[in-house]
């Protein structure tokens, strides 16, 4: 075992040095021992634990992978809640030089059954009630209780092995196929991004201490990239709190924000629709109040909506979305009520992001500008391509690692850029809908200009066969009657142009559409219920769920 280091007083430097690795972000967790990491909000109570904890926690894990022999470029595959147990093993891999294999929580048994047979983790981690899931002789390490079981002598010194290169941890993103793929992140992919942020927060740290702590309420899984970038690797820069429950459904968030004076709320759209929503219901004039708002400076939209601003607490300030697309009505709304809506661009090829609006110079409708060193273009379809160190070039399949260098990463999204040189999300390139007259429909345009009409709660428009070939159909949560629904979709209509217009569309029969436990909106089950609805014989064209528009 190595000897501990020496404790951290000096100050920071108003310009970080650059870090040769992930693991020296535990040297920042020693660095504000005393303050506060994260709460964890189960039920009625709450759990503090100090950034010194959380040092000594990840120490005492990598301490543990030594003495069971666990080396360099082994894996440890960690399946659980967020928690500070889930962090420290995390962070104590990183000393290590091990892979950490992180599994959604929400994931099927089934699934993880499979990525265990491919990894063959030296040890698995995480909550008691998953892992009894796993028929396995792998050893097993439950977070309840971790503390317990590990050496008292934590161990910060990070294994020689541990370079800019060297490969920390295997994301599987896929559970559809019969052998799974996992994407490889290296420390150089994530400082990538993280670097130029860290630099941009040494130019406004000054005027962080009049608000400091910051505090994120966050709703995403750790096993996520996004949920990674604003959950591992932010936080320690700025000494923030970060906040995690285990409900989050909307009367539950809003209590924390209020309560624990939250700064931001790290989350993916659904999140912030069904936010949305909630505040629609408790104050039923705001849908109203909204549009008049639209055009007023800040400090006077902020005044009207103070009721809001109370209800979310004076010290709640911005919204930080990835994960998926927010339409625009979503982000007018919250625009409007007077909270910065920061999003970004990225995938887990990609290690989060490759895209980022700055907090303080927002373009509105966009993704925002590309991070200090990554390329992005637009392929002659319209296509985003990427490429920089953030782009991985690491997969893990079959049993091992396999290099897969190219010079550009085909993403798969379709975008333009705006004059200010923004990136303005169109959508994935297999939803994009060729009508017969050969013009390119994006399903985002449609949605959007639905969103807007009173009564729709969301919508998703995907493309079926018709008589002349592909054609548009939209499926709509409303609410009201089917003679409301019409209308609605007609006034729609009237703010695209012809070949846009939507012709036939449906009311989805559930009360939700299906998602991931991201929230990600699972577009292929909605296609294929609205295909499958339309060809039915057995669906009489007066059925309420179905209009036809005349041409």
């Amino acid at each position: 075992m190595h000897a501990a280091p020496p404790p951290f007083s000096e100050p920071r430097a108003s310009h970080p040095p650059v870090r040769e690795h992930l693991a020296t972000l535990v040297e920042d967790f020693r660095r504000h021992a005393q303050q506060t990491a994260l709460v964890l909000h189960r039920g009625n109570r709450s759990y503090p634990t100090t950034y010194g904890q959380l040092a000594d926690l990840s120490g005492r894990f990598a301490a543990e992978l030594d003495r069971r022999g666990i080396a360099p470029g082994d894996r440890v595959l960690i399946w659980g809640h967020n928690s500070p147990e889930w962090i420290a093993a995390f962070f104590g891999c990183l000393l290590r030089g091990v892979l950490a294999v992180p599994l959604d929580a929400a994931g099927s048994p089934h699934f993880a059954a499979r990525v265990l047979a491919d990894v063959a983790p030296r040890l698995i981690v995480g909550d008691t009630a998953l892992l009894r899931t796993l028929p396995t002789a792998v050893p097993l390490l439950a977070f309840a209780t971790l503390a317990s079981h590990l050496p008292a002598q934590p161990d910060f010194y990070p294994s020689p092995s541990v370079r800019p290169d060297t490969p920390f941890q295997i994301i599987f993103t896929s559970g559809t196929t019969s052998e799974p793929k996992g994407i490889v992140h290296t420390h150089r992919n994530v400082l990538a991004s993280l670097t130029p942020i860290e630099n941009e927060i040494a130019r406004y740290r000054k005027y962080e201490r009049w608000v400091h702590p910051l505090r994120f309420l966050h709703t995403l899984p750790l096993s996520h990239v996004f949920g990674q970038f604003m959950g591992l690797w932010v936080p320690a820069l700025l000494a923030a709190q970060l906040h995690f429950t285990d409900a989050p459904e909307p009367s539950r968030m809003l209590a924390l924000l209020r309560g624990e004076r939250i700064s931001a709320l790290v989350a993916v759209p659904r999140t912030l629709s069904l936010l949305e929503q909630h505040l629609l219901r408790r104050f039923p004039s705001l849908a109203a109040r909204i549009a008049p708002a639209a055009a007023l400076p800040a400090w006077r939209r902020w005044w009207r909506f103070r009721d809001v601003h109370r209800a979310t607490g004076f010290r709640f300030w911005a919204l930080l979305c990835g994960g998926a697309s927010l339409p625009q009505p979503s982000e007018r709304f919250w625009n409007t009520l007077g909270f910065p809506l920061i999003q970004g661009y990225g995938m887990t090829e990609t290690a989060a992001l490759v895209t980022l609006n700055h907090p303080f110079r927002i373009a509105h409708g966009t993704l925002g500008k590309p991070l200090p060193g990554r390329q992005v273009r637009l392929s002659g379809t319209g296509e985003i391509l990427v490429r920089g160190d953030m782009v991985s070039t690491l997969t893990w399949r079959h049993g091992r690692l396999q290099p897969q260098p190219q010079e550009w990463l085909a993403t798969g999204d379709l975008a333009q850029t705006t004059p200010s040189g923004d990136l303005r999300f169109l959508g994935r390139s297999g939803d994009a809908i060729i009508t017969s007259a050969g013009l390119n429909l994006y399903p985002a345009d449609l949605e959007n200009a639905l969103a807007l009409q009173p009564g729709v709660r969301a919508s998703v428009v995907v493309s079926c066969p018709g008589p002349q070939g592909p054609e548009a159909v939209a499926v709509l949560l409303f609410s009201g009657n089917d003679h409301a629904l019409q209308q609605a979709v007609a006034q729609a209509n009237l703010t695209l142009a012809p070949f846009q217009q939507v012709r036939r569309f449906l009311r989805w029969p559930k009360l939700d559409f299906p998602s991931t436990s991201t929230g990600k909106l699972l577009r292929r089950e909605v296609a294929a219920w609205a295909c499958s609805t339309l060809q039915s014989p057995s669906t009489p064209s007066g059925d309420p769920l179905l209009a036809l528009i005349a041409e």
